[in-house]
């Protein structure tokens, strides 16, 4: 990302956020506009994809604290990001000319063609000066390796897909490194050299009076090498745009909510950091018979009042087909058996399955049932009520 782009591009209003957004609000607005805009659901619509790739450009500065810092402090510096404008900045940095002498320092020669976050390393404002202005005998402050920023994105799972876990093909519409270069920016068959200017440090030196004043080599632009032959892919960034597909591995028994992180499959670092990390957060869609308790699956099984009763043999419902479960006599309505290793994915070993019984009452009876259970109520006369009716205290 460019000073240029810094000053051009107003990232919280891309999100619709203000300026002081929590990191929380930032990655909610994020996941609604990246839902509404993504390729997958506006298929062929240009404005819908553009707008996807503004979001994910925001979100890839935003979401990452060293960024945000560098983007906030680069448009203040620079007059709000007006690129130009505002008291003390409109062409040079006053007090600090070249050679110490009348004019002013164009920051645009800082930062000619170079990146923001070169020339400060992963700093604050800070950091920009320490970069610039040191003592003879200190070092100068250099933009180190950068992990990328993580990206994330959002799988939606059946029940089964879920509980057996699987393959599946997620597409991304984020900055992702050059696959024909693999991110070296050169030309297949060909490798960047170092820079001879600057040693391949990516920055020069001269001497200000009392100070060293250093700034990113203009030879490499502050990368430390020079790419004679860019990559016909990228241009010589090594970082592309654009959707890809990412193949990810869901492990068996994932649960709603849960995140998978994908090591490496984030965007680009930058000065040699290692790319950042994908993460996956699935959702998981419900079943017409079955639960999640955890790595267990729940089942409420209606039963008979006489199965109940009387004890029964009765067939059971599970993913990979019926399983016999045995009752004993006076079951009571609401009791939980437990089926072992018919639930989900437990560590490689499945859970087991938990079913609660209902005893089924009819609506409707015939006159012989009527006649049954009648003869049933004067056989056994008791009161289910008695213990509870005995605690109520009489009146007067």
């Amino acid at each position: 990302m460019s000073t240029k782009d810094y000053l051009e591009k107003d990232f919280y209003a891309a999100l619709g956020v203000s300026k002081d957004a929590s990191a929380a609000d930032i990655k909610k607005a994020y996941r609604k506009l990246a839902r509404q805009y993504h390729p997958d659901k506006n298929p062929g619509d240009a404005k819908a994809e553009a707008r996807f790739k503004e979001v994910s450009e925001a979100y890839d500065v935003l979401s990452h604290d060293d960024r945000r810092k560098e983007y906030d402090e680069t448009r203040r510096l620079f007059a709000g990001g007006g690129g130009g404008g505002g008291t003390g900045y409109a062409g040079g940095f006053n007090g600090f000319p070249p050679g110490g002498g009348s004019g002013s320092f164009d920051f645009g020669d800082l930062f000619a063609g170079g990146d923001a976050r070169t020339a400060r390393g992963a700093g604050g404002l800070g950091d920009l000066f320490g970069g610039l202005f040191t003592s003879r005998t200190g070092r100068s402050s250099t933009g180190g390796p950068t992990k990328g920023a993580d990206v994330e994105a959002e799988l939606t799972l059946d029940f089964a897909d879920a509980l057996s876990g699987l393959t599946a093909p997620i597409s991304l519409s984020s900055p992702h490194t050059c696959g024909t270069c693999r991110g070296s920016g050169a030309k297949p068959g060909t490798t960047p050299r170092v820079c001879a200017t600057c040693g391949g440090s990516g920055f020069s030196t001269r001497n200000e009076g009392a100070f060293a004043f250093s700034e990113p080599c203009r030879d490499c632009r502050g990368t430390g090498h020079i790419i004679d032959e860019p990559c016909p892919e990228c241009g010589g960034s090594g970082v592309a745009h654009g959707v890809r597909t990412i193949t990810v591995r869901i492990p068996a028994g994932v649960k709603d909510g849960q995140r998978i992180r994908v090591p490496g499959k984030g965007s680009p670092g930058s000065g040699g950091g290692r790319p950042g990390d994908l993460y996956v957060r699935v959702h998981v869609g419900g079943h017409p018979l079955f639960g999640r308790d955890g790595d267990n699956l729940t089942l409420t099984l209606p039963v008979t009042f006489p199965e109940a009763a009387l004890g029964a043999t009765v067939k059971v419902p599970t993913l990979d087909g019926a399983v016999s479960l045995k009752l004993p006599a006076g079951t009571a309505d609401g009791r939980t058996f437990r089926v072992k290793g018919r639930g989900a994915a437990k560590a490689g070993k499945p859970g087991d399955l938990l079913v609660t019984i209902r005893v089924a009452v009819p609506a409707k009876l015939t006159a012989e049932a009527r006649q049954a259970l009648e003869a049933y109520a004067v056989a056994q006369p008791d009161d289910p009520r008695s213990e509870l009716m005995a605690q109520v205290k009489p009146h007067g």
